[in-house]
């Protein structure tokens, strides 16, 4: 077996210096005056009816598009004036339904922009009447940026004309968005943000609400009373809805009294795990590993149950190996801190949420967290849900990971998986039985029509064989996502607190040890097991067979692009037998209010063969290649996961398979352009791990080769020896007394 390698080398920074050109149709389209007369039409209603409302300065105007929009695409001549664009404006962002999805963005503007939008379109439609009649097309706009047809004399200058006139063949209509599904219970909503502070518009409306009902400066608790107030009077005003009642759903166990006596020895340095879940119980044989801090309301009587789930979900953490031996692991043992957040009955999100923000806050030095609670309701297409939401906050702001269940089937009609593993920046776990087949529980992403959710599998019982625990009351036979999760916790801890790996790395080695050299698992499989099941053992995820050879980089993002053109891969007959894979992970911020474009920041990754037009990536990605390449949105996205904080690119092996030219020295790179959503630059600084696989396809051991051309080039080359690296953590864990 081959190990790991981890290169360490310097990135070099480039600013994006390539200027768009100017707008334009696509070739050989066209715009009709009819359809700019509609649109006209539609914005001159709107305006009487925000001019009309009493709560809002402004106005919120949906941009119902024809397709899905790159960011390239989005409106810029309507909704916008002087630096204030229109961009900057967005509050949301949908799909529709239907076979074909079309994105639909909300904005909000102020009235004086929308009487700038609506003179810009008046003027547009003269233009086009009196100087092309029925339609306008690409030659045309083509002939006004070269200046060869003047436009001077009416009230709108060249580049807001072209840009209205562009803007409407990617828009299908103007118009505002209305709630309209009822919740009959206690939820949480969010409105649009706007330029008044939620409590106060609130207050407008009719709603009085404390301040300890707000989580965040859009989203609220609401009783059914008080969003019954502003449906009625601003249904305009909702965004996003979600009932609080979390039911955390539970697995079906069954428990075994007297369970034969385990021993355990005592806790010295093991690494620590956070656990957040229902109440762990004391009793058990392995409590002097538990640090147990109980956060429900003290008012609320306990129940036996209370403590059930919580403590076996803690004892596979501490003690999985021991309990059940087929699935040990290597990693040892861990010590827990474990939170009591729920008990097991229905329990508010909201509550939950504030117990989170405060757990993480008071335990820095914590760095994996296990969150096996889940709700039995869907996650909604169009927008991540509030608990989500707020972990990917917290891991965006902390040096933190959560490992989050994927949760379970409880009924027939339930398919899609449930908060928080909606979650983007946390590994989400789903069960897989014995065989290596989806458990018969699983629920299936993805999220938002796009994200891969769940990330990984692992073994969490099923009707072939069940989980065993350690339960209040001895052994449990159990199933669910709740005790997959647990196990690659365990891994997760080993990879960044004994090994030292960033979290980032750590994230990238297990979704990579889940994948192979065969065609990617097919929509419906990825659903549900998303890139496949992680190994049980920790050695087969740090190291390799003898014909392959795995490296790890890691770096940060300073400018658009981040590079290294100077990996050597080993030549064989003046050409590279090799076939690659690379995965990459990073934690971008996100924004729950831009619904379906819920991540702020794209690393786009870039690997292979130097060329000499610059990288030829192993997957064929142009996106960012300088030249024409046209790709649709949605084809981006589909294709090569564009705005996924997780990127896996492969070649796929096969009987026959050459091997390819090698270029000059045989020199390969890697480049990771970062592009933004929104106009704040939330991805300067943001920090990525890379794991690339080189195979070779004769089946030779080209390892030492490739250590020794790296280290000519100037790499830094080190082994992960995982014996070397237990003995430093000892070391580094041992407490000195000084005489």
């Amino acid at each position: 077996m081959n190990e790991l390698l981890q290169l360490k080398g310097k990135f070099f920074q480039k600013s994006n210096n390539s200027k768009p050109g100017p707008s334009n149709l696509p070739k050989g389209e066209y715009v009709k005056i009819d359809h700019l007369r509609n649109l006209e039409r539609q914005l001159l209603d709107l305006q009487s009816f925000w001019n009309s409302e009493k709560y809002l300065n402004g106005a919120l105007i949906s941009v119902f598009y024809k397709d899905v929009v790159a960011k390239s695409r989005r409106v810029k001549g309507f909704l916008s004036k002087g630096a204030q664009t229109s961009n900057s404006s967005i509050v949301g962002a949908k799909f529709t339904d239907g076979e074909k999805r079309k994105h639909i963005i909300t904005h909000y503007i102020t009235k004086e922009i929308l009487a700038e939008t609506i003179n810009r379109i008046k003027e547009s439609i003269k233009i086009v009447s009196e100087k092309f009649g029925d339609e306008i097309n690409y030659y045309n706009i083509e002939q006004i940026n070269k200046k060869n047809i003047n436009i001077d004399k009416y009230d709108i200058g060249r580049i807001n004309f072209v840009n209205i006139v562009v803007d409407s063949f990617y828009v299908e209509k103007f118009s505002i968005l209305e709630e309209k599904d009822d919740i009959i219970q206690n939820s949480l909503i969010t409105i649009y943000k706007t330029d008044i502070d939620t409590k106060e518009l609130l207050e407008k409306i009719g709603i009085n609400i404390f301040s300890s009902r707000i989580l965040d400066e859009t989203t609220v608790f609401l009783t059914p009373d008080q969003l019954k107030i502003l449906k009625n009077n601003a249904p305009y005003l909702i965004a996003m809805k979600v009932s609080d009642l979390a039911n955390y759903n539970y697995e079906d166990f069954f428990e075994i009294e007297n369970l034969e006596p385990i021993s355990i020895p005592e806790p010295i340095n093991e690494p620590i795990i956070g656990v957040i879940d229902t109440l762990f119980d004391k009793r058990v044989y392995f409590s002097d590993w538990v640090e147990f801090i109980d956060k429900t309301d003290p008012n609320i009587p306990i129940e036996n149950r209370d403590y059930e789930h919580g403590t076996e979900v803690t004892s596979i953490i501490v003690d999985g190996p021991q309990i059940n031996p087929e699935m040990d692991d290597g990693c040892g043992r861990f010590r827990v801190k474990h939170f009591g957040v729920a008990r097991a009955t229905q329990m508010s999100s909201f509550s939950i949420l504030k117990a989170i923000e405060e757990i993480i806050s008071k335990n820095k030095d914590i760095h994996v967290w296990n969150l096996s609670l889940g709700s039995s309701l869907e996650v909604n297409s169009n927008f991540i849900s509030p608990e989500a939401a707020y972990l990917d906050k917290i891991q965006y702001e902390n040096n933190v990971i959560f490992v989050i269940a994927g949760t379970n089937k409880t009924r027939e009609d339930i398919e899609r998986i449930g908060a928080p593993a909606d979650s983007i920046n946390s590994l989400v776990v789903n069960s897989v039985n014995m065989r290596g087949e989806p458990a018969t529980y699983a629920r299936k992403g993805i999220v938002l029509s796009f994200f891969n959710k769940p990330d990984i599998s692992y073994y969490g019982g099923d009707e072939d064989k069940y989980m065993r625990v350690c339960g209040p009351t001895g052994e449990g036979r159990v199933t669910g996502t709740s005790f997959a999760a647990p196990w690659i916790a365990r891994k997760m801890a080993y990879l960044i607190e004994i090994l030292g790996f960033p979290r980032e790395v750590a994230k990238a080695l297990l979704i990579d040890s889940a994948t192979g050299w065969n065609e990617q698992n097919s929509n419906e499989l990825s659903c549900l097991i998303g890139y496949g099941i992680v190994p049980k053992r920790i050695e087969d995820i740090l190291k390799t067979s003898n014909d392959e050879i795995k490296f790890i980089l890691s770096g940060e993002s300073e400018k658009y692009d981040t590079y290294n053109y100077n990996i050597p891969v080993p030549i064989y007959g003046d050409k590279h037998p090799f076939i690659a894979k690379a995965t990459m992970c990073y934690f971008p911020n996100c924004s729950r209010n831009q619904g379906v474009d819920y991540t702020n920041t794209e690393l786009d990754i870039y690997f292979g063969r130097i060329g000499e037009k610059g990288i030829q990536s192993i997957n064929e990605n142009t996106q960012s290649i300088e030249g024409e390449h046209y790709l649709r949105e949605e084809n981006a996205r589909k294709y090569y996961r564009k705005w996924d904080n997780v990127k896996h690119i492969r070649q796929v092996y096969k009987e026959g398979i050459r091997p390819k030219k090698a270029y000059g020295n045989g020199i390969w790179g890697i480049s990771i352009k970062t592009k933004e959503r929104l106009e704040k630059r939330d991805g300067e600084g943001i920090k990525f791990g890379v794991v690339v696989t080189l195979k070779e396809i004769n089946g030779v051991n080209r390892i030492d080769e490739f250590i020794n051309l790296c280290s000519l080039r100037g790499w830094l080359v080190n082994k992960v020896n995982v014996e070397n690296q237990i003995d430093i953590y000892n070391k580094a864990e041992e407490d000195i007394e000084f005489e």
